[in-house]
């Protein structure tokens, strides 16, 4: 996007609210025209193997040397953030519920970039949700925040199709641009009291709740296309899995065939191809192209295949 027909406002007392990859090009856009006074995101957390995983927007806002803040429990810190006197507050998959005294503070209000087209896909994962549901299109919504889930007055929204061929990564990438160039596109009414409040129809609301285990888990009675939205849906994180022999089999990449095989269980090893193994599922065949298996490394399913003496022996094993 072009900035330079944007206004550069450096008087606006602006605080970013936001945690992961996905906000880091709404903050940067940010900064090239706006004063942004403070950074609020989660805390840095411990990995299993002790490695520090520190926000990225933190580490945004450490490049541009901006005060960040890290409370364990907004709730708890709404003094902090009101002491900064902030004109306006926007937020981008901060993480946790803003509260009410926190809202209700700017005199330009609390504006929230969401990944979806409001009121479709409320919640924690639009972005995932929107492909394992197969939806044909998504996009971003600037909207004003109240102490609903998603349910504040709809600013500004713009479309984007999903492909086939999109992954969560790949539509995460796409959206986290056009959220950023929507928001700077927005934000001049937004400062000046002009944008527009639309009310959003709650009969039409749906919901994207955070992934949790249960939805990684595939289920090789689902049709294959169910299964393939569920795998690239999943993909870069966390991953679709089943189990081979015991172990998890995490399945990053796949495609369809029109094959059936009306005397095979589902979840059985089908056939061999060049670029990976089919599986039977309810009404055809899915080919898991790219796989992990617990304890290796990412690696291409024929790969994996070429790991077996006798690779024909695959044929007819049944994953769950």
């Amino acid at each position: 996007m072009d900035y330079s027909n944007i206004e550069v406002n450096k008087k606006l007392k602006i605080i970013f609210m936001g945690t992961p990859e996905f906000s880091v090009p709404i903050l940067e856009g940010l900064l090239e025209k706006y004063d942004i006074r403070a950074v609020i995101t989660q805390p840095d957390r411990v990995s299993k193997n002790n490695k520090v995983n520190i926000p990225p927007v933190k580490e945004l806002a450490n490049k541009h040397t901006i005060l960040v803040l890290q409370p364990e429990n907004i709730d708890d810190s709404a003094d902090i953030v009101l002491a900064l006197e902030p004109d306006l507050i926007i937020t981008c998959a901060y993480g946790q519920k803003i509260p009410k005294a926190i809202l209700d503070y700017p005199r330009l209000g609390c504006i929230n970039v969401h990944a979806s087209l409001l009121p479709k896909l409320r919640g924690g994962a639009p972005i995932h949700r929107a492909i394992i549901n197969g939806h044909k299109q998504t996009g971003i919504t600037i909207m004003h925040m109240n102490e609903g889930l998603d349910q504040g007055d709809i600013i500004s929204q713009e479309v984007v199709e999903i492909t086939d061929q999109d992954t969560a990564s790949s539509l995460h990438e796409k959206l986290s641009i056009v959220g950023r160039d929507l928001l700077l596109k927005t934000l001049p009414s937004i400062i000046d009291g002009t944008a527009p409040r639309t009310p959003q129809n709650k009969d039409e609301a749906t919901f994207a709740f955070v992934i949790k285990r249960e939805d990684e888990k595939i289920n090789f009675s689902k049709t294959k296309k169910q299964i393939y939205n569920q795998i690239r849906g999943l993909n870069s994180w966390p991953g679709a899995y089943c189990y081979f022999t015991g172990k998890i089999l995490k399945v990053w990449e796949s495609y369809t065939t029109d094959r059936f095989f009306s005397s095979a269980f589902d979840g059985q090893i089908t056939a061999i191809y060049e670029d990976g193994f089919g599986v039977k599922v309810s009404n055809g065949e899915v080919v898991f192209t790219v796989v992990q298996l617990e304890g290796k490394t990412k690696m291409k399913a024929i790969d994996f295949i070429n790991g077996f003496k006798n690779k024909d022996e695959l044929i007819g094993k049944i994953l769950d």
